[in-house]
């Protein structure tokens, strides 16, 4: 009875001990299939956020980036309240950016709101592409803004809400992912904590199988925990890079990264900008595409030294866009490390200083301007005045030599050498006064035609000079004198740089069939001349300062450095352009753009006259003792009676004494104690109709009297010009 009774309860035990496992693992099965549920959620969940709304949030982000600041609506309306075409390109740019982003996310599987809204953005930005043509041809025909907005007026306010509607739809399919994640996760821990309490009271009876089971749990709960904090730490991180993102997209910089091997690996939307490029073509090739050949090859090896050590560089390139233009940029390079403390990239960043690099460039030349003038003025006075007295004295001298003789050799290279001093204080009173020329039809072949017949007794016989025009005669507007300077000077330059080697000088002139792009369209046109030579050529830097003033390449003492500053200065005062195209070793060709002129009567050859003599009384007044001693023997030979005075007052108290004794009166303008103009004023009071020539080496204002006759002479004076000058104003005053 015991027995059975014992087996009865060992039965009892065991169907119990069985039932107790069935129930186990079934709970088990229970809570593990539950548990596998809510990760696979999670999982599914993830995927589904991931793939979708991370893919589609990049999109919208594009295409609020098209229709908002600085994009295609924003350029658009810019375009046609501004005119600038820079906008229309833009405009054009971000079109088909967006083509490219609506393409994609039209290709999706879509719900059918979300692919409306899509429509309805894209048929509005239609509408924009469809109006361009017509803002272009407003702008074109120069429209008021009003008009041309009346015209393309598009209301994209359905467009707008569109957008506002993709951005709602993303972002509650965002939280309805993010909902599922959490609630996955939740309904994960209550059914970690049920099965723990269930199994808290299985463990009495199966020890073993609880511990394992606790085991289990713990690294279950691990992996969850983990996998929450991962989720929180990611989303962190996405709106982080996000923001990062954005930051370096819309940096007014350009922003490169390039891996160790200086292979790009990004760009940032204004680098495209900037160079032209665009990302797809360049990421996985190095920027040598950027480099203009300015900076050596010492300068690289330097910046490769500094990035492996782990330190910056900080410089300024030129750097070619992909149309060939070039642009200046203040670079600063910088290594990138890992956490290893190891350089794994390269950051770029730069800053187009291309306008400001040109406004200093301008400020810089234009006080050097400013110096030149500054200096010509205070030179040119004394420095006439003792070139006046030279060319008086030589002249004086060769009416005393025997043609023919020594001593009238000796006169004539005295003569010739005071002619070069004139022409260098000519080229510094050009900066000095800023006077424009007499501007008339001139033919420029028999301008070239004079100066090569000058230069080619000069140059060495190696050099030879060559003439090619569209037609014999080419008139151009300007001043014959200026026109013979500005190709005396190139001419004579282009002679320097060939030397005494064998070369060549070629001077062509052609009628433009075209308006060229930097000056004013004219209704006859422009003539198109060109100075080149085969000589060593130039480097870009000496043609950036080439028409600087007083920057010369030549030796001490060959050169003043003025004569391609004035070359420039008279090129622009005729209304025209010069520019400079060279290379080192393929010589060099100056090309003029000149207005041109209608046919005009050719110059008559000045023909010699006898210089004219007289016997009336003279009053000649200059600070300068060597002056008034030279023109006073001069105009004594020729029968004058002259009074020379060097102090102003002192003649003036002569001719207050005796106001009727002088004929004429010669003064310069700038002396001490009283200016020429003042002590005119005086001999007006005086003597009303007494005529007066002023002679100056540097006239800083303006002489003008309307009664009686007034002339003005520059110094240095040339002794027949001023004796012409005199009879005929004395001759005028006599005939009235």
């Amino acid at each position: 009875m015991d027995s059975s009774k014992h087996l009865s309860r060992t039965y009892r035990l065991g169907i119990l001990a069985s039932l107790f496992l069935c129930v186990t693992l079934a709970l088990g099965v229970f809570l593990g299939s539950g548990t596998r549920a809510r990760f696979v959620e999670i999982a599914e969940s993830w995927s589904s956020y991931a793939e979708n709304a991370e893919k589609k949030g990049v999109w919208i982000s594009a295409l609020r980036g098209h229709l908002g600041y600085g994009g295609i609506i924003h350029n658009f309306k810019n375009y046609v309240l501004r005119g600038d075409d820079a906008y229309r390109q833009g405009a054009e740019r971000q079109l088909a950016q967006f083509d490219r982003v609506m393409t994609l996310y039209l290709a999706e599987d879509l719900p059918v709101r979300e692919r409306q809204s899509l429509e309805t953005i894209q048929a509005t930005i239609a509408e924009y592409r469809a109006m361009l043509p017509i803002a272009e041809e407003g702008v074109r025909l120069e429209e008021s803004a009003r008009v041309i907005d009346r015209q393309v007026r598009i209301d994209d306010t359905a467009a707008i809400a569109a957008l506002d509607r993709l951005e709602t739809i993303w972002r509650d399919n965002r939280r309805q992912s993010t909902g599922r994640i959490i609630s996955a996760v939740a309904e994960g821990e209550a059914l970690v904590s049920l099965g723990f309490f269930v199994l808290f009271f299985f463990v009495l009876a199966a020890l073993g199988l609880g511990f394992l089971l606790l085991l289990l749990l713990r690294d279950m709960m691990d992996t969850n925990n983990r996998l929450l904090e991962e989720f929180k730490v990611r989303h962190r991180l996405e709106v982080s890079e996000q923001r990062l993102t954005e930051a370096v997209e819309q940096s007014p910089a350009t922003i490169l990264i390039t891996d160790t091997d200086a292979k790009i690996l990004y760009a940032n939307r204004h680098f495209e900008e900037i160079t032209g490029w665009d990302r797809a073509s360049i990421v996985g090739h190095t920027p040598k595409f950027l480099q203009s050949g300015d900076a050596s090859r010492e300068t690289y090896d330097e910046i490769r030294k500094r990035l492996r050590q782990g330190r910056e560089w900080h410089g300024i390139f030129r750097n070619l866009r992909k149309d060939g233009s070039s642009y200046w940029a203040d670079t600063t390079i910088l290594p990138l490390m890992g956490q290893d403390g190891e350089v794994t990239s390269f950051l770029s960043i730069a800053e187009d200083i291309t306008e400001k690099r040109k406004a200093r460039e301008q400020v810089v030349r234009a006080q050097k301007v400013e110096a030149v003038a500054l200096l010509a003025g205070g030179i040119a006075h004394d420095f006439n005045n003792v070139l006046s007295t030279i060319v008086g004295s030589v002249h004086l001298a060769a009416l005393d030599a025997e043609p023919g003789s020594d001593l009238a050799g000796e006169i004539e290279q005295i003569d010739i050498a005071a002619g070069r001093a004139q022409a260098l204080v000519r080229q510094l009173l050009a900066f000095a006064r800023h006077e424009p020329g007499n501007p008339s039809a001139t033919d420029l072949s028999s301008i070239v035609d004079e100066v090569t017949h000058l230069l080619e007794a000069a140059v060495p016989p190696t050099i030879t000079f060559s003439l090619k025009t569209g037609e014999p005669q080419m008139w151009v507007l300007a001043d014959p004198t200026h026109l013979h300077q500005i190709l005396m000077n190139l001419c004579s330059n282009a002679a320097e740089a060939l030397g005494s080697t064998a070369g060549h000088i070629r001077i062509e002139a052609d009628y433009l069939q075209e308006e060229p792009a930097n000056l004013p369209t004219r209704e006859s046109g422009w003539v198109r001349l060109m100075v080149a030579d085969n000589g060593p050529g130039m480097t870009f830097e000496t043609q950036q300062r080439l028409f600087d003033a007083f920057y010369t390449t030549k030796p001490l003492g060959k050169g003043s450095g003025l004569g391609l500053a004035v070359v420039e200065g008279l090129v622009k005062d005729m209304g025209g352009s010069i520019s400079v195209d060279s290379a080192p070793g393929e010589g060099a060709r100056f090309i003029l753009i000149l207005p041109r002129a209608r046919p005009g009567a050719s110059r008559a050859a000045p023909q010699e006259s006898p210089t004219p003599r007289g016997t009336e009384r003279l009053l000649l007044v200059d600070d300068d003792t060597e002056f008034a001693a030279t023109f006073r023997r001069y105009l004594t030979r020729l029968g004058y009676q002259v009074e020379a005075f060097t102090a102003p007052l002192v003649a003036l108290e002569r001719l207050r004494a005796e106001p009727s004794r002088p004929n004429l009166v010669i003064c310069d303008i700038i002396m001490p104690e009283m200016d020429g103009e003042a002590f005119a004023r005086h001999v007006r009071q005086l003597r009303p109709d007494c005529p007066i020539i002023f002679c100056t080496g540097f006239n800083p204002g303006t002489a003008s009297f309307a009664e009686p006759p007034m002339a003005m002479i520059d110094k240095p004076v040339d002794p027949p010009q001023l004796a012409r000058r005199i009879r005929e104003m004395l001759d005028m005053t006599s005939a009235g």
